[in-house]
């Protein structure tokens, strides 16, 4: 009799074990390698105040996907969502104990878990008015103190997008709010993803002064997945040189 009752107290401590783990969710690495200052971060109801990027955040077990938000003095919030995948592990508690074990997992979304471990962000830093900011132009040989309203010429920045799953193709645009100086274009093809490539762009009318009403806009597309756009400040891409974006895809319903 006390062997049946040890084996019933094993089995049930091991059932709440298992499930309390898949309860308590999964953890994720969230990265942003431009991002040196501290940030915050918000996961849900879960807050992460003054930590540095790369760091670990707890996604809670759900059907629902999972906001977070992260934020910083410097740099413009950005948001994203964590969608969720099926959890192997939860066939754990339907091998060992059965449908009830499982049943469990159902109700409280533990046969669901992050979709992957590691989330890439690319933060935009917050437009900077300092004076004597330098542009570099085309030739690389020239370098000007901040002359408002002198026209650009063709800029060199770096170029690297990249999505999960590669493949994508991607396209940019000139997207102004100041169309009587610098005007919309239409949508320009580069590559598909991974795409990483040193070259220059021209945009008719640019100055220093109007590039932060100027955005250039990336759209990725893929077969069988929903388009994904981003838009970065043009002034920003200028100072830092580069456009640099991750495109986690979403599959179509």
């Amino acid at each position: 009799m006390k062997t049946y009752k040890t084996l019933f107290v094993f089995c049930a401590t091991s059932m709440l074990v298992s499930c309390g783990t898949l309860l308590n969710g999964s953890k994720v690495m969230l990265h942003d390698d431009n991002v040196k200052e501290p940030v915050d971060i918000t996961v849900g109801k879960r807050y992460y105040n003054n930590v540095n990027l790369p760091y670990k955040i707890k996604v809670t077990s759900g059907y629902k996907p999972v906001k977070v938000s992260v934020t910083s003095e410097l740099y413009e919030p950005y948001e994203f969502s964590i969608h969720k995948k099926f959890n192997a592990a939860s066939l754990g508690n339907l091998l060992l104990f059965g449908l009830p074990g499982y049943v469990v997992d159902l109700a409280t979304g533990c046969v669901l878990k992050p979709d992957q471990k590691d989330y890439y962000i690319n933060m935009q830093r917050k437009t900077n008015n300092t004076a004597n900011q330098q542009i570099y132009i085309l030739n690389n040989t020239s370098t000007y103190e901040q002359e408002n309203q002198i026209e650009l010429d063709e800029i060199i920045i770096r170029w690297q997008i990249d999505s999960e799953p590669r493949g994508a193709r991607v396209f940019w645009r000139v997207v102004s709010n100041v169309p009587n100086e610098v005007h919309n274009t239409n949508e320009n093809y580069l590559m598909s993803t991974p795409y990483e490539e040193t070259k220059s762009f021209s945009i008719k009318g640019l100055t220093y002064e109007n590039s932060t009403n100027v955005q250039i806009e990336i759209k990725v597309t893929k077969a069988g997945y929903e388009d994904q756009i981003k838009r970065f400040n043009v002034r920003q891409a200028i100072d830092q040189q580069e456009i640099s974006a991750f495109f986690q895809l979403v599959p179509k319903n």
